[in-house]
């Protein structure tokens, strides 16, 4: 009995320690039992290590003297190593395909919503079944989505095709740079919002609540194919226009004919699709994909030589046999002087110190930067940048963001890596594609 009373006891005094012990006796022990997590490298992406660089033209090249420079520091981040393809565009652009053909097919066939969760709580609204294929060769799919089918009086020669301009993205977002603002506070003694807001529309309306500093836009996400007619008068690129985004022979060039805005909406998607996915498994979200800012691209593109005017690290655009070192305009009239005529395959040329691919020439490329000609003096040193959300009413100088790297088309100095150049927001380019970026959470690689 001694010795009963004896273990009991024991099991209580280590009960007492155990619950002492995920209290923490009383100290500051921060929240216990949080699940251990560490950040894996995504896929087709480069770990840009932490540092600072001089943000601005080499003191080397002359040309360019009298124009600043300012030394920053940079964040590490995670970039693509290569170009966006047409091929991984594409998967975006289908996946809105699917999307709205699944939403279209389940006022006829329940199977394609979600309807309850696990728990068999309804859902409002459903949600889109994606384990439920889509057979576009049957005849019942085909009348369930013909609104999504070009109008027979449309048609070339009568082929039945998906109409690219009812393929439209919509996507929500918060503003936190408005949010931000201290005008736009809570006021916790009132217990309201004080301040206004712009909309997506460009309205400035009162806060009402925090759902205010939500945004909702729509993209149409099919790139503008004629861009490569409508970018050079008298230049027979009709091939291209006509073949390149969906010809499987051009999968992995780099996509072109997407606006700034577009680019933006590939971000939130890819982000999407794989946040929806970890949260489905349960795990940690992870950043959001974005476009670079200038900064980080310049940053990447230097591959840690600092004062080099190309990422290959020299101040030549050839090597010592006399190959040049990237798609771009060689020699006068003479495109395919450096192995290409327009774009070439991502990864054709070999990558900088940092493994990045084609960071000079095949495709100038959209950063989130807004461009303004004096835009060194007043950015941060650290992480800078100077974003700007244009609305659809104002003039079209508001709408200038930075294009970096330059393109196929572009002579050297256009490709070098403190070339600066810009395009609207809401135009499309034969030689303007993007790739994305992705911040990280402090852990080395």
């Amino acid at each position: 009995m001694k010795k009963l009373v004896l273990f009991g006891l024991v099991l209580w005094s280590l009960f007492l320690v155990t619950g002492c012990s995920k209290s923490g006796n009383g100290e500051l022990v921060g929240v216990q039992d949080r699940p251990k997590w560490r950040e894996s490298q995504p896929y087709g992406m480069v770990y840009v290590r932490k540092g600072s660089f001089n943000i601005g033209p080499s003191d080397q090249d002359a040309s360019t003297a009298g124009i600043p420079t300012k030394t920053v520091t940079q964040e590490a981040f995670w970039m693509d190593d290569t170009e966006i393809t047409n091929n991984e565009y594409r998967q975006f652009v289908n996946w809105v395909r699917d999307s709205i053909a699944r939403k279209m097919l389940g006022e006829q066939f329940p199977e394609y919503l979600i309807t309850e969760d696990r728990e068999g709580n309804p859902i409002d609204p459903p949600t889109i079944n994606w384990r439920e294929k889509i057979d576009w060769r049957d005849p019942d799919i085909q009348m369930a989505v013909q609104d999504l089918y070009i109008p027979e009086n449309e048609r070339f020669f009568g082929k039945k095709e998906i109409d690219s301009r009812k393929l439209v993205y919509v996507y929500w977002w918060i503003d936190l740079h408005q949010a931000a603002k201290r005008s736009n506070s809570y006021n916790f003694k009132t217990q309201q919002y004080e301040g206004n807001v712009y909309n997506i529309e460009g309205e400035l309306v009162p806060i009402t609540n925090r759902s205010s500093f939500i945004m909702q836009d729509q993209v149409h996400v099919y790139p503008d194919t004629l861009t490569w007619i409508r970018d050079f008068t008298y230049s027979y690129n009709e091939p291209l226009a006509t073949r390149y985004f969906w010809h499987p022979g051009f999968d992995d060039y780099p996509v072109v004919g997407v606006t700034w805005k577009q680019a933006l909406a590939f971000c939130n998607w890819r982000t999407k699709i794989q946040n929806d996915y970890l949260t489905s498994r349960r795990e940690a979200t992870l950043h959001s994909y974005r476009l670079p800012t200038e900064a980080e691209w310049e940053y990447a593109a230097r591959g840690g030589k600092d004062f080099s005017m190309y990422p290959w690290g020299g101040y030549y655009s050839r090597d010592k046999k006399g190959i040049f070192l990237a798609n771009f305009k060689p020699l006068r009239g003479n495109y395919v002087e450096d192995g290409g005529i327009a774009t070439m395959k991502v990864g054709s040329y070999d990558p900088n110190e940092y493994g990045i691919y084609d960071m000079a020439g095949n495709v100038a490329e959209w950063t989130e930067t807004a461009y303004d000609e004096a835009g060194y003096n007043y950015f941060s040193d650290l992480n800078p940048t100077f974003t700007y959300n244009a609305r659809e009413d104002e003039p079209q100088v508001m709408k200038r963001k930075v294009i970096r790297g330059g393109s196929w088309k572009d002579i050297a100095s256009f490709i070098q890596v403190s070339s600066r150049n810009y395009e609207y927001q809401d135009t499309t380019k034969s030689y303007v594609g993007f790739r994305c970026v992705r911040s990280t959470f402090g852990q080395e690689f």
